[in-house]
């Protein structure tokens, strides 16, 4: 199936790693005009690299840590520029601090919202006049399953991503008669260093093994394992691209059946 997405200009967000980079890579593969973010240059250098190297594309690399308020207008200004253009945004952050509510200061509660909240508004309202500039503008925000079904321990990601969601639901309503799509998706445990990490921090609290936690966390999905990172990114491919013309306002669980629920 062609995705339409050959020559269009994507912004991807947090995607030296993980999520972000599989998403980067798979609009790559599709011939996606491709710009990166990092906080780090030097993983960003070698996460361009690895793309440049798998798809023959060349990738705009930007260092930015959008957990500072001037950096996603910057970010997107810079995409822009070197791209001449946006068609895509794809909005992503590091995963906040992991704990119980009372156990978190206020500083943990300010940076966990500038990550998984502030930092997707900033980006969209930066991006917006150049996405209406756009014959095919869509904005995929990505938030987690914790939207549909909190995980314990994860109180701010609980909390912030709500926001988020709520926040890609109202811009699907008011910016929709403009032409521009906004789509949320929410994965659940994915093969990624963020969820490894995770997985480290609650053998330790528990006294298991990471290999432990990862056996357990696998067999709460009715597929009996994780996802993996480029079955995240065919899906955002997927929802970002002119295919999917006629979707918006959707969150759509990326889980494995992971969340029980009905609506």
């Amino acid at each position: 199936m062609d995705l339409g997405l050959k020559g269009l200009r994507a912004l991807v967000a947090a995607s030296s790693e993980g999520l972000g980079y599989a998403t980067a890579l798979e609009l790559a593969r599709e011939g996606a005009q491709v710009a990166i973010n990092s906080r780090s240059a030097d993983k960003l250098e070698a996460a361009a690299a690895r793309i440049e190297q798998e798809t023959g594309a060349q990738v705009v690399t930007l260092p930015a840590d959008l957990s500072n308020p001037d950096a996603p207008a910057q970010l997107v200004a810079e995409s822009a520029e070197a791209l001449v253009g946006l068609d895509i945004l794809v909005t992503n952050s590091g995963g906040p601090p992991s704990g119980r509510f009372e156990d978190l200061s206020e500083t943990d509660w300010m940076h966990s919202l500038e990550l998984v909240f502030h930092s997707h508004r900033r980006l969209i309202h930066a991006a917006l006049p150049h996405l209406r500039a756009s014959s095919h503008a869509s904005v995929l925000t990505i938030t987690s399953i914790s939207v549909k079904q909190p995980i314990p321990n994860l109180a701010p990601s609980n909390a912030g991503r709500q926001a988020t969601i709520g926040l890609t639901k109202t811009l699907a309503l008011e910016l929709g008669p403009e032409g521009i799509r906004f789509n949320s998706i929410l994965p659940s445990y994915t093969e990624t260093q963020r969820v490894q990490q995770l997985m480290e921090k609650r053998a330790a609290e528990k006294g298991t093994s990471v290999e432990e936690e990862m056996a357990a966390t696998a067999a709460d999905s009715p597929l009996g394992r994780m996802g993996r990172p480029d079955e995240f990114a065919k899906a955002a491919a997927f929802l970002v691209s002119p295919a999917a013309s006629y979707i918006t306002g959707v969150m759509l669980p990326v889980d494995g059946g992971l969340y029980k629920g009905t609506v």
